[in-house]
């Protein structure tokens, strides 16, 4: 049986990548989450000896974890070369790790674009000690649809076809079940829609690109794109996603993913029927059965 064939270039994700790290990074939106990362391990309170920042492609949730974390043994598998003695170049669907070697793992846009993330997340789940914590945040469905609805309408009026052009990025519920299938305890997924404004389409495919977002998809068409559908996409665009000061809107949605490794000291579900006390008791109210004839 042959296997399936991978949905992203990942060579050509890393050569963008490195052009948009050589011609100025757009950070706007990994920083952003990177603040968003401490305040969520702020909320955890214990401390950790080994950490991981698994594929974010800049270092700055490496940063934030050398400033909350400045004991503990750092490690940062980067998508490019980087300076530093605590990084090395990998990929995130091969880790270089021993089972059990770390107690906490992040990652900040990185796994939306990986070909087997499920396989990814039993790598991390092996890789952590037992109560051992992944957070990370990837790309949702709702990223870039305004962008994915100007290219399809104009694609289909001046070429009669749609070419695949942003990624199919999951949803909050395959998310939070893919943490389930890896094994990992007491899994939370929640999502954040981050609003960026641009003063036309062509601004936010500038920073695309300085952020090495644009189409790495295997089936991507692999013709240059027309001159008059990409005008057509940017109209499009503005008619349809402008707010009343002109500017258009870019949607990021991002889903947060969190879960434990399982160890004896988490807290467990009760068993069915093991209440010693009546939820209507709690509420202060009538408990109605079905004989009684009313709705409850």
């Amino acid at each position: 049986m042959e296997a399936p064939s991978a949905l992203f270039d990942t060579d050509l994700a890393r050569r963008r990548l490195a052009r948009a790290r050589q011609t100025g990074y757009a950070g706007f939106l990994l920083d952003r989450l990177a603040e968003d990362l401490d305040d969520r391990l702020g909320a955890v309170l214990r401390s950790f000896s080994s950490v991981l920042d698994l594929g974010s492609p800049a270092p700055a949730a490496a940063q934030i974890l050398r400033a909350r974390y400045g004991e503990a043994w750092h490690l940062r598998l980067a998508p490019l070369p980087e300076a530093g003695g605590d990084v090395i170049v990998g990929d995130p669907e091969m880790l270089p790790l021993a089972a059990g070697s770390l107690d906490l793992a992040v990652s900040l846009l990185a796994l939306h674009a990986v070909n087997d993330l499920p396989g990814t997340l039993i790598q991390l789940r092996r890789a952590l000690r037992p109560d051992g914590l992944f957070i990370g945040c990837l790309l949702g469905g709702a990223t870039l649809t305004e962008l994915r609805q100007s290219f399809g309408q104009a694609e289909s009026e001046i070429e009669g076809g749609i070419s695949p052009r942003v990624a199919p990025f999951a949803a909050v519920r395959e998310a939070g079940a893919l943490l389930q299938r890896a094994g990992f305890a007491l899994p939370v997924a929640d999502t954040d829609t981050v609003t960026v404004r641009y003063a036309d389409p062509f601004g936010l495919m500038r920073d695309l690109r300085s952020m090495g977002m644009t189409n790495v998809l295997t089936e991507r068409r692999r013709t240059p794109l027309r001159r008059a559908t990409l005008l057509r996409a940017a109209e499009v665009y503005a008619e349809r996603f402008s707010d009343p000061d002109g500017r258009v809107r870019a949607t990021f949605e991002v889903l947060w993913l969190s879960g434990w490794v399982p160890h004896e000291s988490q807290q467990k579900p009760l068993r069915p029927g093991s209440a010693k006390s009546r939820l209507a008791d709690a509420l202060g109210t009538i408990e109605l059965k079905p004989e009684d004839g009313r709705s409850p």
